[in-house]
């Protein structure tokens, strides 16, 4: 079936040495860092990984973080982070690491937000959220697939947008706090979702939503009410 892609859950498990080879800024706050994973085992869009960073003396801090790529076989992998205030690792990557630098991956984790790319796919996120469904959009472009994809993304300010340059005729942005002029300013709201689920596609959407806490609970609100089925929504919350 189209858009299917097979991951060895036994190579998942292991912890594997992966290399920095590029670092791309997406915004002020977010970056792109490319990593080289020879032995990945795979993963689908939505997936994530856990991250394992080692001082010289022997003290480890693990996180969990989205893939932002797409499954290719090239034996490279790309995360996207935030630079959060007195965040260990996420500190270490922005003011530290370098090309050639090496950190301990292991994944891909958790097949519960994964899209397959073989139904369509309502992708609504805030921030940081919109990494996850960029590897689903990456996805769906690189497999040419033709299955209904819309991406509804939130941002402060379009200098706060991540991946503004790639992103396509398939996303609607909304801006909360400054926008482009003519463009209103303000939460996603019902405006925003409502015409969506009017004229849904064969088979209806498979509603993805990633963001904080309160935009996963608002935007799931906005879901139900424009009529998308409880059991068709699928969640993850960051912080």
């Amino acid at each position: 079936m189209p858009g299917r892609i097979a991951v060895s859950e036994g190579a998942a498990a292991v912890w594997q040495t992966a290399t920095l080879t590029e670092i791309r800024r997406e915004t002020p706050r977010a970056t792109t860092f490319r990593l080289a994973v020879p032995e990945w085992a795979g993963h689908l869009p939505g997936q994530h990984l856990m991250l394992r960073l080692t001082a010289e003396d022997g003290y480890a801090a693990q996180r969990h973080y989205s893939i932002a790529s797409a499954p290719d076989d090239s034996g490279h992998i790309e995360l996207t982070l935030d630079h959060v205030p007195d965040g260990e690792v996420s500190t270490w990557f922005h003011t530290v690491a370098r090309p050639g630098d090496t950190v301990e991956v292991r994944g891909p984790v958790s097949g519960f937000f994964a899209w397959p790319g073989d139904r369509p796919a309502l992708l609504l996120g805030a921030g940081s959220g919109v990494v996850p469904l960029m590897s689903m959009v990456r996805h769906h472009r690189a497999r040419g697939l033709t299955v209904p994809l819309r991406l509804l993304v939130s941002a402060r300010s379009p200098q706060e947008l991540i991946y503004a340059a790639e992103l396509g005729a398939e996303t609607t942005p909304v801006f909360t706090r400054s926008a482009p002029r003519g463009v209103p300013v303000g939460r996603m709201a019902a405006a925003h979702v409502a015409p969506l689920l009017t004229e849904p596609p064969e088979g209806g959407w498979e509603a993805y939503v990633c963001g904080s806490n309160a935009f996963a609970e608002h935007a799931s609100r906005l879901l139900v009410a424009a009529g998308q089925p409880v059991d068709r929504i699928r969640i993850e919350r960051f912080g």
